[in-house]
C-alpha cells in the first residue's frame, strides 16, 4: 500500500484524489481555502465517471508543514502562477523516498523542480479533465476525466506504473508514456488556444469559441502554430490531433475553461504557463507565431486590467 499527499486539493486535486482513495490507498491533502468544510464533511464529487459521492481523506491539513514528510508519492495540483513558489510548497512534504508527481498545467514546468529535488523521482502528469469547483467542498466533474504521465525528463518507471496502475483500479485511465514532454506540447494545442480566446471574448465557452467556420479557422490557425513550435522543439504533432480536438471539443458539452473560471471569478490566471512558455520557446527557437504573439499581449492586457491597482 502507498501513501499520498496531494497539495492544492482544488477541483483537480479532489477528483483525481478521490479516485486514488477508491483503491484504498490513505490519501491526504493540503486543503487551505475550504479546509474547515473538508474537515468536517469531505469532498461531495459529482461525476458521471465516478459517480457521485463523498471524498473523505485521511487526513485534512492547512499546510504541507502540518502534514510532515513521509509520503511514498507527493502530488501537486495547485495553479502554476509567477507568484508562487511551488518548491517551497513541497519542501516540507517531501521525504528522502518521496515521488513528486506534477499534474498541472502549462509547459517547461518541471525543471524548477527537478532542480530543487535532485534526489527524488519526479513524474509529470497531463490531465484531460473538464471538472470545476461549484462551492465549498463541492466538486462538478463534467466530462473526460483522464492523465497522460511519464517520468521526467523521459521514460517510465516503477513508481510510474504503480501510480498509473492506482488509477486503473479506480477507473480512471492513466496512459504511460514514455514522452511527457511530448504529452505536455499536445495538451498545449488545446490549452494554449482555448484558455486565452476564452478570456479575450469576455468568458466563452468552447461552444461560442468553435460557433463558425470562421471561429474554427483562426483556432486552427493557433493550433498549427502551437504545432509548429512543438516541432522545433522535438515533438512533432500529426494535423491529424488537431482536426481530432476540435471535432472532440465541438461534440462535448459547452464548457469554460480553466482560465475562463479564474477569470470570471477574479483569480490568477495562468498564462504564462500556459501560453507565455510556448511564446518564449517560439522566441528562442525562431519559429514565427504571430497568431499566439497576438493572443499573448492582449491576454496579458486583460490580466493586466484586473489586477488590484
Amino acid at each position: 500500500m502507498a501513501s499520498f499527499l496531494i497539495i492544492g486539493a482544488g477541483a483537480v486535486g479532489a477528483f483525481f484524489g478521490s479516485a486514488l482513495a477508491r483503491s484504498s490507498e490513505p490519501v491526504s491533502v493540503v486543503c487551505r481555502s475550504d479546509y474547515d468544510a473538508v474537515k468536517q464533511n469531505g469532498f461531495a464529487i459529482r461525476s458521471p465517471l465516478l459517480g457521485d459521492h463523498t471524498f473523505r481523506p485521511a487526513q485534512v491539513y492547512r499546510s504541507a508543514e502540518e502534514a510532515g514528510a513521509g509520503y511514498d508519492y507527493v502530488v501537486l495540483t495547485t495553479k502554476v502562477l509567477p507568484q508562487t513558489d511551488r518548491a517551497a510548497l513541497l519542501r516540507p512534504a517531501v521525504g528522502a523516498a518521496s515521488v513528486i508527481v506534477l499534474i498541472q498545467n502549462g509547459i517547461d514546468i518541471e525543471p524548477e523542480i527537478a532542480a530543487a529535488f535532485p534526489d527524488n523521482e519526479l513524474l509529470s502528469a497531463i490531465a484531460f479533465i473538464a471538472v470545476a469547483r461549484a462551492g465549498v467542498g463541492q466538486i462538478v466533474h463534467q466530462s473526460f476525466g483522464s492523465l497522460n504521465l511519464g517520468c521526467y525528463p523521459r521514460g517510465i518507471t516503477p513508481a510510474a506504473q504503480r501510480f498509473a496502475a492506482t488509477f486503473k483500479a479506480s477507473g480512471v485511465p492513466c496512459q504511460l508514456t514514455e514522452d511527457v514532454i511530448g504529452a505536455r506540447w499536445q495538451k498545449a494545442l488545446w490549452n494554449a488556444t482555448f484558455n486565452p480566446i476564452s478570456i479575450l471574448g469576455g468568458v466563452l465557452d468552447t461552444a461560442a469559441i468553435l460557433r463558425t467556420a470562421e471561429d474554427q479557422a483562426f483556432v486552427r490557425k493557433a493550433m498549427h502554430e502551437i504545432a509548429a513550435v512543438a516541432a522545433a522543439a522535438g515533438h512533432p504533432i500529426t494535423s491529424e490531433l488537431i482536426d481530432k480536438l476540435i471535432a472532440a471539443t465541438r461534440g462535448m458539452p459547452p464548457y469554460k475553461s480553466s482560465m475562463a473560471l479564474d477569470f470570471e471569478h477574479g483569480r490568477p490566471m495562468e498564462i504564462e504557463a500556459i501560453l507565455g512558455n510556448v511564446v518564449r520557446t517560439a522566441q528562442r527557437l525562431q519559429v514565427a507565431v504571430p497568431t499566439l504573439d497576438a493572443l499573448y499581449a492582449l491576454a496579458k492586457m486583460v490580466e493586466g486590467k484586473q489586477m488590484p491597482r
